[in-house]
């Protein structure tokens, strides 16, 4: 008679290297955001495993042969009491689409799923009362809108430029903020230079983004670097929610994408866009990126230009509110990060 042992593990230590290989054999990884991990073992031979990332219940996994004796369960338990002893009391999971109906009889379910993933959430969890209350506080009419999805880290002229276009070309347009606080300008300062910056046109209006668009919970490769094939799975994921559930309630019937040079999930995630939307009735505008002085105006460049400390280069590529804020006290402490840092967010 053997006996099953559950139990957390040093994530920094030789027992991760272990419970990856233990993953690999799954074809599964360990996700770079993992902040807790738990498994099962009969004696040194692992035998199930399971993480999460705040909200986010991932790499999961149980060998075949002990499948059906309950240590899925164990599992799940386990990690569930610990995150709700943290406060987290509603989770997302992470699996293939053919284990769906396990995590179903959990109470899990189903959000959306792709050919090589599904999103479940927790059962006290409702995606479609969530994007309601998001439309009711909003304030919006029910007319025909545009949308666009921004970081703005931080906000520059080639966010004006793609916004005032939307602008140009709509009756209502609906900017919606990455609310995931993982850039290296906090979402408060993100969301109010965005407001500032686009104060003069009526007939936008500034949203947080919210849990189901590019958050951890839908999309967590964006703010990590991961390999491209599951970039492209959460890509596909985040776009299929947009489309299936956000764009019906606030009646959104374009969607407009900044072309992208330098940031490779961005233009995957465009591409993701333009393949995904139309099947919801959601046309994407693609719009090109200005330039000034041969350089096209990104977030990106903007932070490489303050690494740098080339001032007068900045000052041409970001509105009047940005360049204040980014002289001011407040931004001291967000440019030492940005200057210690190579995130690409």
């Amino acid at each position: 008679m053997y006996e099953i042992v559950v139990h957390k593990i040093d994530i920094k230590s030789h027992m991760r290297e272990k419970t990856e290989r233990f993953l690999a054999s799954f074809g599964l990884a360990m996700d770079g955001d993992v902040e807790y991990t738990i498994i099962a073992r009969i004696g040194d031979r692992i035998i199930g495993t399971c993480s999460f990332a705040g909200k986010v219940i991932k790499c999961f996994a149980v060998a075949k042969e002990y499948q059906n004796i309950g240590i899925s369960e164990r599992l799940l338990t386990e990690i569930t009491n610990v995150m709700f002893d943290r406060g987290i009391q509603d989770s997302f999971i992470f699996t293939r689409p053919e284990n769906k109906v396990l995590f179903e009889g959990f109470g899990f379910k189903e959000i959306y799923a792709t050919d090589s993933i599904a999103l479940l959430e927790s059962g006290s969890r409702d995606i479609k009362g969530y994007i309601a209350r998001m439309f009711k506080n909003s304030g919006l009419d029910g007319g025909e809108k545009a949308a666009l999805v921004v970081n703005c880290n931080p906000f520059t002229l080639g966010h004006r430029y793609l916004i005032q276009k939307a602008s140009e070309n709509n009756i209502q347009v609906v900017v919606f903020v990455v609310e995931e606080d993982l850039s290296l300008f906090p979402f408060p300062v993100r969301m109010n230079l965005i407001k500032e910056g686009l104060k003069d046109l009526e007939n936008v209006t500034v949203l947080p983004g919210g849990e189901y668009i590019i958050s951890s919970g839908t999309f967590p490769t964006y703010f990590l670097r991961e390999d491209e094939e599951k970039d492209k799975a959460y890509q596909s994921l985040d776009a299929g929610i947009f489309g299936k559930y956000i764009a019906p309630v606030f009646n959104i019937k374009k969607r407009y994408l900044g072309t992208e040079t330098y940031s490779k999930t961005t233009d995957e995630y465009n591409q993701a866009m333009i393949d995904i939307l139309p099947n919801y009735g959601v046309e994407t505008v693609l719009v090109e990126r200005i330039e000034v002085d041969s350089k096209i105006v990104s977030a990106s460049t903007v932070r490489q230009l303050i690494r740098e400390d080339r001032w007068s280069e900045i000052r041409v590529m970001v509105p009047d509110s940005t360049y204040n804020y980014l002289l001011s006290d407040e931004a001291i402490p967000v440019i030492e990060n940005i200057k210690k840092s190579n995130s690409r967010h």
